[in-house]
């Protein structure tokens, strides 16, 4: 009776545990309908090996609010690789919510498979998030301005995430990682070393130097596209943070290819006026085929744009 009543006690016990990350759902070739299907969460909390994380500088969304986690299944782990983008192992996740206070709208989740990573889209209803691989519109109010909030489709994703033709992430840079997070990962057994990286700067810091902050607002804005293997490689504007040559960051760069996009300025960045600056022309703008990034925002960072303007007015005139 003893021994039964023990069984019974630990079955009690096994059915209520939480059932933790449903990795076949990440490896298989399935696409789960529901966010829940995956239990990255349970009773609202993070599932073992899903971890909290932020970033120095983080993209802009419309002053939306995010909630970032990574995801490593058990035996498995991140490779560094130095300061670029760290190694996910094959069964990872990426899970980023978005929303405002009081309101979550959507979900995004990147899973690494065998074949590559899968961008999936989840919009909230209530307690759960459905799959949307079309994407949607949703109307929100921002600091007082409302919007359409464009959650991306599928294809959309791709745009934003392709690296030499293949979907990549684009946050979890080591250098836009503080070292205190690494070694978190570390202490996890989620990552197998955390050696000191070149770090961005946090790009709202007043302390830091006002060209690094708007070179690492840059890299996290612009460069995933505007990179020599992105989407924008033809354009020869390259915005990533290790970029080296000062014309393919676009300091004195004619475009490649006039048209309304360049608002009839001849420079993507003409040193000590911002006004005569087609990125920051762009960077202003909502309008379709004007504005840039072209996808993930209907607002203008009137923050950010304003110091690119101070970093490109800080330049020396020619």
């Amino acid at each position: 009776m003893r021994l039964v009543a023990c069984l019974a006690g630990w079955m009690l016990l096994a059915s209520a545990a939480p059932p933790g990350v449903n990795d076949a759902l990440i490896t298989g070739d399935t696409l789960p309908p529901k966010l829940s299907d995956f239990g990255f969460f349970a009773n609202g909390k993070p599932s073992p090996r899903v971890h909290p994380y932020t970033l120095n500088t983080p993209l802009f969304s419309d002053y939306a609010e995010k909630e970032r986690f990574i995801y490593v299944p058990a035996g498995k782990t991140i490779a560094y690789r130095g300061p670029g983008l760290l190694d996910f192992p094959v069964g990872s996740a990426l899970i980023k919510t978005f929303g405002y206070p009081g309101r979550k709208l959507e979900t995004r989740v990147l899973m690494r498979r065998a074949s590559g990573w899968v961008a999936l889209p989840y919009i909230w209803n209530g307690d759960d998030a459905a799959l949307r691989r079309g994407g949607t519109r949703i109307p929100v109010e921002v600091h007082g301005t409302p919007i359409s909030y464009a959650v991306p489709n599928q294809n959309q994703c791709k745009e934003c995430h392709q690296l030499n033709g293949a979907i990549e992430p684009i946050g979890p840079k080591a250098r836009n990682l503080s070292q205190a997070l690494l070694g978190d990962l570390v202490k996890a057994g989620m990552l197998d070393r955390a050696p000191a990286a070149a770090k961005l700067p946090h790009w709202d810091d007043p302390h830091a130097p006002v060209a690094a902050r708007a070179r690492a607002y840059l890299d996290v804005n612009c460069g995933h596209c505007h990179n020599r293997a992105g989407a924008a490689s033809n354009s020869g504007l390259y915005l990533t943070w290790e970029e080296a040559d000062p014309v393919a960051r676009g300091i004195g760069k004619r475009p490649v290819a006039a048209g309304r996009g360049s608002g009839g300025l001849e420079f993507a960045i003409q040193p000590g006026r911002p006004d005569l600056s087609i990125l920051l022309y762009r960077m202003k703008s909502t309008e379709p085929g004007i504005a840039m990034p072209e996808l993930g925002r209907a607002m203008v960072h009137k923050e950010g744009v304003a110091l690119v303007s101070d970093y490109i007015a800080g330049m020396k005139k020619p």
